[in-house]
Parts: C-alpha cells; sequence; structure tokens
C-alpha cells in the first residue's frame, strides 16, 4: 500500500518536473559572458513596440566560438538582455530590465524550431513569457536570419 501512495506521488509530480526540465533555462551570470554587441531601438522603428529600448547581447564560450567560426555546438547561448532607454540631458541610459532574451543551441531538443530554444523571462524575474509559443513568437523572425543559423547578430572583429 506504502508502494502504491509513493508511485502515485511520483506519477503526479513527473509531469511538473519534465515540463520544467525541457524549458530553456534562465542564464545565471550571462553579463560576465562575452559582450557581442549593443544597440538601441528607437520609437519610429517597427519592432518599437515590442522591442524598443537598448539591447545588450551577449554569448557564453560556446556561442563566441560559434560567432567566430560560424558552426555553433549545442550548449551554445545568445542572450538578449533588453532595458528601457531613459533620456534627459543629451544623454540616453539604461532603465529597468524589460525582458531577457534566451537561444539555447540544442540541435535533437529543438529540431523543429532550426536547432534553438527560445525563452524569455520578464523583468527581473524568472517569469516565462514565451514558453510554448516559441515557433510563432520568436522562431518565426528568426527564419529570416535561416543562412545564417537564425542569428540576428554577427561577431565583429
Amino acid at each position: 500500500m506504502r508502494f502504491r501512495r509513493i508511485a502515485s506521488l511520483i506519477f503526479l509530480f513527473l509531469p511538473m518536473t519534465v515540463a520544467a526540465q525541457e524549458g530553456v533555462p534562465y542564464p545565471g551570470g550571462y553579463r560576465s559572458w562575452t559582450h557581442v554587441k549593443s544597440m538601441l531601438i528607437n520609437q519610429g522603428h517597427p519592432l518599437y513596440d515590442a522591442f524598443g529600448g537598448i539591447h545588450h547581447v551577449y554569448a557564453n564560450e560556446r556561442e563566441r566560438a560559434g560567432y567566430k567560426n560560424g558552426r555553433f555546438a549545442d550548449g551554445s547561448i545568445i542572450v538578449l538582455d533588453l532595458l528601457a532607454a531613459k533620456e534627459g540631458g543629451s544623454a540616453v541610459q539604461e532603465g529597468e530590465r524589460k525582458v531577457v532574451g534566451v537561444m539555447h543551441r540544442n540541435t535533437t531538443k529543438y529540431k523543429t524550431t532550426g536547432g534553438w530554444g527560445f525563452e524569455a523571462f520578464k523583468g527581473d524575474g524568472r517569469e516565462r513569457v514565451v514558453g510554448a509559443k516559441a515557433a510563432e513568437a520568436c522562431y518565426a523572425c528568426h527564419t529570416a536570419q535561416k543562412d545564417h543559423n537564425f542569428i540576428f547578430s554577427a561577431w565583429r572583429k
């Protein structure tokens, strides 16, 4: 009888554990990774409503090698740190964090989205805002960069 209760609990919580493991993980410590580029999307840009603000792009060690040689190994991670832009005194400064966007390379796990997993985490927290909508929310736009491994940014010499 005790075995049945334990087995029932395992089967009850197993789907939640598997679902949590399937998602793209939060990229802890990404700000100490290699900085690839920064850019500012101002009002008037077609993506302003969704992506207006200051963008910083970071790459982990595997991704950095991929930028340089054009081959992105599984485990490569790109992070888009999107911050609000505050203007004043003839300067643009970082405001609050809007989202942390993540591309995680795993050619087996993410076959349907070009070998990349996509996720976005709201603000300074870990709340997922893409989840199961990755194909339409992220990958659909990234297909325009298919010839560049679905990546918009490039390594600057």
